[in-house]
């Protein structure tokens, strides 16, 4: 007959009861924690409470201890355990760039009184900055020559106190600031020629050393020689040159 031995049981140490919780048993690395629990229908309110005898290795733990392990939990894992995360494509796009500011118009303080008139502003914009100076009437020119009737011919002189031909051309048509050369040679060139028959008064009367001013009907206003004052008569040159030039 065969003895079977039994192993003696070991007296694990028993803890209070905690009121509301079962018993759990926890063993990690030779810790072993015994809670008792009171029975499924005792009540909260009439269990005892005593300080909790937690020991690990023989050696009471302190107060710290048993704090964190009463309250965190405690997880199992195995040490051969795999971890996986599937691959995350991530892509960015740039930001749009931001709306154009607003641009406040520009009101002048003569435009804030009022717009000018649309005929104003078109004939503002139709007239060119270097438009050409008005026409000289021909009349004007005949009328402010006849007022030296009688100056005296002076050679070279180019003023009321004393004209040459071409002095005196050119003294008259400044006036109505038209710029003339100083001789009558150069003053053959000073404009356009034009036909006798398309002469009109205002022109110029030209040959070769004289010039003078035409005032229609066949005659011209000149300084013609020394000791004869400036008249008004009829044109002496067989084959004059008229020449336009306002």
């Amino acid at each position: 007959m065969s003895h079977a031995r039994h192993r003696a049981p070991r007296q694990l140490p028993v803890l209070p009861t905690l009121p509301g919780r079962g018993a759990a048993v926890l063993a990690s690395s030779g810790l072993v924690l015994t809670m008792a629990a009171t029975s499924a229908g005792a009540t909260t309110a009439a269990a005892p409470t005593a300080p909790v005898q937690l020991r690990a290795g023989g050696v009471e733990l302190s107060d710290a201890a048993r704090t964190a392990m009463s309250l965190s939990p405690v997880v199992q894992v195995a040490a051969d355990i795999e971890w996986s995360a599937a691959a995350v494509s991530v892509s960015s796009e740039p930001a749009p760039p931001p709306p154009p500011e607003p641009v406040a118009p520009t009101t002048s303080r003569a435009g804030s009184r009022g717009a000018a008139p649309a005929s104003t502003r078109a004939a503002a914009t139709a007239a060119p900055s270097n438009a050409p100076a008005p026409a000289v009437s021909s009349s004007a020119i005949v009328n402010y020559a006849r007022q030296f009737l009688g100056v005296p011919y002076v050679w070279g002189g180019s003023t009321p106190s004393g004209f040459d031909c071409s002095g005196f051309t050119q003294y008259v048509y400044a006036h109505f600031g038209i710029s003339l050369p100083r001789t009558s040679s150069a003053q053959a060139g000073a404009g356009y020629r034009v036909s006798a028959a398309e002469a009109r008064p205002g022109d110029l009367v030209w040959w070769p050393g004289h010039v003078g001013i035409y005032t229609g009907n066949g005659n011209n206003i000149a300084a013609r020689q020394p000791g004869t004052p400036l008249t008004e008569g009829p044109i002496y040159h067989s084959s004059p040159t008229f020449i336009r030039v306002s």
